[in-house]
């Protein structure tokens, strides 16, 4: 019988786990997958490998989440909501003047993406999975993403004086969002380029700060001229 679920595709009661949310193995299998994948990426990581650093059986992987990709699903739409929903979400909806609410998203997920001193676990597996995508993209971008990439869009679009869908909104957006990146990814390189930089709370408030003048200087400026 057809159940309209592609090949890759996982429904939500297949990637639920089985047990509930409080089994042990079942939490031991989804840190130490998290781990690894961040490490490596989805397609050089094995069952066996996850299932050795969770100090679990084999088999317990499909018993909990069906397969490989089941598990691979869990994970990332796991932290991905850690950082849309719990992170950035609540920023967004603040009633604020929107350059105070887009200084507080910079913040945000500056702190949240290197708040450690280098790239958090979320966007070590979204690095991954951005260099090679895997079926859970489409549905993590849908679900995680989308709805802020949809209200940053609002919130600039107000800066700008201009719509949301409009190519210059998208534009910044698409700028802010790429400053804020480029310290999580550029890490390694930084370390080269200027060792004495050391990602403290300070010093990332002093980026954020940063990058939140130069964006609403630009915002300004470019609402001006409109």
């Amino acid at each position: 019988m057809a159940t309209g679920v592609q090949p890759g595709q996982h429904t939500g009661a297949r990637s639920t786990a089985k047990g509930g949310a409080a089994d042990p193995k079942r939490a031991r299998l989804l840190e130490a997958a998290a781990e690894i994948f961040a490490e490596r990426g989805y397609y050089a990581t094995t069952v066996r490998d996850i299932s050795k650093r969770a100090d679990a059986n084999i088999a317990a992987v499909n018993y909990h989440f069906g397969d490989k990709l089941g598990l691979y699903t869990e994970v990332l739409r796991t932290n991905a909501r850690s950082v849309g929903q719990d992170t950035i979400r609540p920023v967004l909806e603040q009633a604020a003047a929107p350059q105070d609410v887009l200084r507080k998203v910079i913040h945000a997920l500056i702190q949240r993406m290197c708040g450690s001193g280098h790239a958090s676990l979320p966007f070590r597996l979204m690095r991954h999975e951005l260099m090679r995508p895997t079926p859970v993209l489409s549905q993590v971008v849908d679900e995680a993403m989308r709805p802020n990439y949809d209200r940053m869009r609002a919130l600039v679009g107000a800066l700008l004086g201009l719509p949301p869908d409009h190519e210059t909104t998208r534009l910044c957006v698409h700028s802010i969002m790429g400053q804020v990146l480029f310290y999580p990814l550029a890490s390694p390189l930084l370390a080269r380029l200027w060792p004495q930089l050391k990602l403290t709370p300070q010093r990332l408030d002093r980026i954020a700060d940063h990058i939140a003048d130069f964006s609403v200087a630009y915002l300004q400026a470019a609402r001006v001229r409109s």
